[in-house]
C-alpha cells in the first residue's frame, strides 16, 4: 500500500510534466484538494473530457471534482484539444496508467479509435467508464454513465414533427451533426430525431444515409458556435428553403442562429437542440431556440466518481440501468410552446436544473 502510494505521488509530478509537454488541457491544480497534487494514499481517478471549453464539459469537471473530495480521491483531469481530438486522449490515458490510477471515466472523442487504448488500461487493472458518449463497442468500456442520447433526439425530433403537423407546414430539414468522426452520441442524436420526426432512416448506425427528399443535407459543427454558423451558412446556400434545424448541441445552434439572422430567416426557421445548459434554456425562452433535450453532466460526473471510488474501496463495479446497457442519468424536454402527446417541461423548470 506505501509503495502504491509514493508510486502515485511520483507518477503524479510526471503526469503534470507530461500534460504541458503533450498540450493536454489539465483541468485539476496541483495545489488544490484533490486535484493532482500530493495525494498521499489516495486512489487517483481520471477524467478525460473532448475539450476543456465546452460548458457540458466545464460542468462535467465540477461534479467530478466535487464528488472526489466527498470521496477521499484524487482527481486528475484532462482533456482533448477539440472535438475530435483522439490523440490528446489516448496521450491522457497512458499518462494515468503511469500515475497508478484506480480508472478514469472517459467522454471519447472518437468511440472506436480509443479502445485499443481502453483495452491496455484495462489490462492493467483500471476501471474505465465512459461518459455521456459510449464506445463502439459499448463494451470496451467497463459502464457507461449517460443521457439516452437517442431519446434525446427523439423527444426534439417528435415535438417538430408534431409543431410542423399543427402549423400545416412541410419540412425541410437541415442536420448539423458534431464531426467526420461520427461518435456514438453523433449517430444516436441524429438518428434519434430523425426517427421522433417520422423520417425513414436507412442503418441505424450510420448518419446520411436516408433518402427522405425533406432532408436538405448534413453539415458538421465540432460541437460549436463557429461550427454552427458555418454549417448553416453552407446549406442554406444549397436550400435557402430550409425551416427546420436540428443541431447536436446547443452552442452550434447559437451559430446557426447567426447565420439564419444574417440570411434574415430568423422569423421562420425552427431549430431544435439537445444540452439544456443555461444559455441554451435562455435561447429557448427567447424563442431562438423551440425546444432542447436537457441533460445532466455534474450528476453524470458525480456518479462516475462515486462509482471509481467504490472500485478502489473493493473492485465494485456498476450496474447498468435495467434494461438498458448503461446507466441512464436523465433527460427533460424543454420547451415553451408544448405539443400534444409530448412530455415537456418549461423553461422555469429548465433554468431551474440548468448548467453552464
Amino acid at each position: 500500500m506505501n509503495q502504491a502510494g509514493t508510486a502515485r505521488r511520483r507518477a503524479t509530478a510526471v503526469a503534470i510534466g507530461a500534460v504541458a509537454v503533450l498540450a493536454l488541457a489539465a483541468c485539476g491544480g496541483g495545489s488544490e484538494p484533490g486535484g493532482g497534487g500530493d495525494g498521499g494514499d489516495r486512489p487517483v481517478v481520471g477524467l478525460i473530457t473532448k475539450t476543456d471549453t465546452n460548458p457540458f464539459f466545464v460542468k462535467m469537471r465540477e461534479g467530478a471534482q466535487q464528488a472526489a473530495d466527498a470521496q477521499g480521491v484524487e482527481l486528475q483531469s484532462f482533456a482533448g484539444r477539440q472535438d475530435g481530438d483522439n490523440e490528446s486522449q489516448v496521450q491522457a490515458i497512458e499518462t494515468l496508467i503511469s500515475a497508478g490510477a484506480a480508472g478514469f471515466m472517459i467522454t471519447p472523442n472518437d468511440s472506436a479509435a480509443i479502445v485499443p487504448t481502453l483495452d491496455r488500461a484495462r489490462q492493467q487493472g483500471l476501471l474505465v467508464i465512459a461518459l455521456d458518449t459510449q464506445t463502439e463497442p459499448p463494451d470496451a468500456a467497463d459502464a457507461t454513465f449517460a443521457t439516452d442520447n437517442f431519446q434525446a433526439g427523439l423527444l426534439i425530433g417528435q415535438w417538430a414533427k408534431a409543431k410542423f403537423e399543427a402549423e400545416g407546414k412541410q419540412a425541410k430539414i437541415a442536420m448539423l451533426d458534431l464531426s467526420p468522426n461520427r461518435p456514438t452520441v453523433d449517430v444516436q442524436r441524429d438518428q434519434g430525431f430523425l426517427q421522433g420526426f417520422g423520417i425513414e432512416v436507412g442503418d441505424p448506425t450510420q448518419i446520411g444515409d436516408e433518402s427522405d427528399p425533406r432532408i436538405v443535407g448534413h453539415d458538421v459543427t465540432d460541437g460549436a458556435e463557429e461550427g454552427g454558423r458555418t454549417a448553416m451558412e453552407n446549406l442554406l446556400q444549397r436550400d435557402p428553403s430550409i425551416n427546420l434545424v436540428y443541431t447536436i448541441n446547443e452552442p452550434a445552434a447559437a451559430g446557426a442562429y447567426e447565420a439564419i439572422k444574417a440570411a434574415g430567416r430568423e422569423n421562420d426557421i425552427e431549430i431544435v437542440s439537445v444540452d439544456g445548459g443555461c444559455p441554451g434554456v435562455e435561447n429557448v425562452k427567447a424563442g431562438i431556440i423551440g425546444a432542447t433535450s436537457q441533460q445532466y453532466p455534474l450528476k453524470m460526473a458525480a456518479q462516475g466518481v462515486e462509482a471509481m471510488a467504490a472500485f478502489a474501496n473493493d473492485g465494485t463495479k456498476p450496474e447498468a440501468t435495467t434494461g438498458k446497457d448503461f446507466v441512464d442519468t436523465g433527460v427533460t424536454l424543454i420547451t415553451d410552446e408544448p405539443q400534444p402527446g409530448v412530455e415537456s417541461q418549461d423553461t422555469a423548470f429548465g433554468l431551474e436544473n440548468c448548467w453552464g
